[in-house]
């Protein structure tokens, strides 16, 4: 499918959030994906990745993670001065502003004429942290997390209680879950503490570790690699298309 782009400034409690909406161009009504950015929110690849949804059938919704803390259309290098940006931000952001982004960007996605009201979400780095984030919104009904970072630790300030992990009850949705095995910053021991929360919170998951670095899916760098991301591309899709594409 042909994809054509636009941009929506959503209305959230906390500041307006850019987001970057990635769709196909014949008129229809489509699924709909939220799509979350690395730390260096949508730059070259996640755009990338992004459209690649898109013309698969999806309209995919890319927002500005960290609205409040940065001018409308920032997006930061990936380089040592990105990397320490990012990593401020990420920990400068309580997490319960995910969830109003959440809801904020699921009404909005629910008003247009170009969703079907199937919802799902995926991310990439911290994006696979937002969009398991995401899972806890009723509406979503499958999540792709790539090398979803922080799972296993507390670095995203949280009150108690609001620790992504210690929210699985509120997850309806089908999750699948893809890493790196040689992926430094999720070592096997947070990967296995999170498969046992999962497990035995008696969730719908599916679980898929490859030989990996991380940021594998990323086309750019020195890390990426093609072929295991076409895998995880095609993973995704079958998830998705079982679950999202209903009248």
């Amino acid at each position: 499918m042909n994809v054509q782009s636009h941009i929506a400034d959503i209305a959230t409690p906390t500041g307006t959030m850019r987001t970057y909406v990635h769709r196909p161009a014949a008129a229809g009504r489509y699924p709909v994906i939220l799509f979350y950015s690395e730390i260096f929110q949508q730059t070259g690849p996640i755009e990338r990745a992004a459209r690649i949804m898109a013309g698969h059938g999806y309209a995919v919704l890319v927002p500005e993670v960290f609205h409040e803390l940065n001018e409308i259309g920032t997006v930061l290098g990936y380089d040592d001065a990105g990397r320490d940006k990012g990593n401020a931000d990420k920990a400068a952001k309580d997490v319960q502003g995910y969830d109003t982004d959440n809801r904020a960007m699921i009404e909005y996605a629910q008003q247009q004429p170009w969703s079907n009201g199937q919802i799902g979400a995926m991310g990439f780095c911290i994006g696979g942290h937002l969009a398991f984030r995401a899972a806890l919104q009723p509406e979503v009904k499958a999540t792709a997390c790539f090398y979803a970072t922080d799972l296993h630790t507390t670095i995203i300030p949280n009150q108690a209680g609001q620790h992504s992990m210690e929210r699985l009850a509120d997850i309806q949705g089908e999750l699948m879950m893809i890493w790196g095995k040689q992926d430094n910053h999720i070592p096997t021991a947070g990967r296995a503490e999170v498969y046992s929360k999962l497990t035995h919170a008696n969730l719908v998951f599916t679980w898929h570790e490859f030989n990996a670095q991380h940021a594998f899916m990323r086309d750019e760098g020195e890390r990426y690699d093609p072929a295991l991301a076409m895998t995880g591309y095609q993973l995704a899709l079958q998830m998705f298309g079982r679950t999202l594409h209903q009248a």
